[in-house]
């Protein structure tokens, strides 16, 4: 299901909005995505690896042949568009885009033309959904872009939610690494692992705002991307059970292109059964000692500003601070534009 590519790119002499064409579109995405993070000050660079995994799997949520656009001037990619759908815990659908526009072909209007489409594709697919809940158009913003957040107010987006990535130094003295609560223990975690930490983690945040593809295609694009690093995962067990778990990883392409030596807690997570009893900030400190013994200088995450978990407090107590803000944008999606 597309609609007619030519209607979003018509006032921009030049422009032609196509289809994704697979593995050779990979590596100009990258530098397109890149780019444009690097122009906002965003602390974040992707690799093919990465892309070529989440692209590699579709799912009712999200598939790339229906929902990916690539953009080119003049026969160069200059821009691409994506969207997905979720169903969040707040009880709404939403519509999410998302676009990534080169430097260098900035204020033309491509950014507000590929919002515009994404909106259109978006209604398109949801008029096709039987569901009843309240559908809404979403996409996020780092609060450095110049850009981006004057569109979506002048798009009558709303700003309704804000999060935040955090670091601290690994160089500095630790914490002590706290004992875990009895029958509990951490063990190595290995690739055999991974459905039932997956499951977990969407156990632990099925109440937090947002929502999550919980497909077996969105499990694959997990496993076959950086992201899945088993030996650097600090799992708490109680049993065959995981109670708890810190998602570590390094992204070794980002922090070459950065010249940095950061580690990321990916994921941070305490099952309902076993809060309270300071199982996460055990597991922290723990993530922290491992980086560091693998040679890191800085640990980061991110974070929901709003988590009725308390995360924030406790990101602070473990030595974090903020270094980049994001706001997240929603609008109601009407009958007709």
């Amino acid at each position: 299901m597309r609609t007619d590519a030519a209607a979003a790119a018509a006032e921009i002499p030049g422009l032609v909005v196509r289809a994704y064409a697979g593995e050779a579109d990979l590596a100009d995405a990258i530098r397109v995505g890149n780019a444009e993070w690097a122009a906002d000050n965003v602390s974040a660079r992707a690799s093919v690896e990465e892309q070529r995994a989440w692209w590699s799997h579709p799912s009712e949520q999200f598939d790339p042949a229906r929902d990916v656009d690539i953009v080119e001037l003049d026969g160069r990619m200059v821009a691409i568009a994506e969207r997905s759908w979720t169903d969040t815990s707040d009880g709404v659908r939403e519509y999410r885009s998302r676009c990534w526009v080169d430097p260098s072909a900035r204020r033309r209007g491509i950014g507000t033309a590929m919002l515009r489409r994404n909106e259109a594709m978006a209604r398109a697919l949801a008029a096709i959904h039987a569901v009843d809940r309240p559908r809404v158009f979403g996409f996020g913003t780092a609060d450095t872009s110049v850009g981006a957040p004057i569109l979506a107010e002048q798009s009558g987006y709303a700003a309704v939610r804000w999060f935040a990535d955090m670091e601290r130094s690994l160089t500095n003295e630790l914490p002590e690494i706290p004992e875990l609560p009895e029958g509990l223990e951490v063990r190595p975690v290995s690739a055999d692992d991974g459905p039932v930490i997956w499951r977990a983690d969407h156990d632990a945040f099925r109440d937090h705002w947002g929502g999550f593809d919980g497909s077996d295609e969105s499990y694959r694009r997990w496993v076959e991307s950086p992201d899945f690093q088993p030996d650097l995962m600090v799992v708490a067990w109680d049993g065959d059970e995981v109670a708890a778990a810190v998602i570590n990883a390094v992204f070794a392409e980002e922090n070459r292109q950065l010249g940095l030596k950061r580690g990321w807690l990916e994921s941070v997570f305490t099952r309902r059964a076993w809060r309270r009893r300071g199982l996460a900030r055990a597991l922290i400190v723990r993530s922290l000692h491992l980086l560091r013994d693998n040679g890191l200088e800085v640990a980061a995450l991110g974070v929901d500003a709003d988590n009725p978990s308390g995360a924030y407090g406790l990101y602070e107590s473990a030595g974090f601070a903020v270094t980049e803000r994001f706001t997240q944008w929603r609008k109601p999606m009407k009958e007709s534009s």
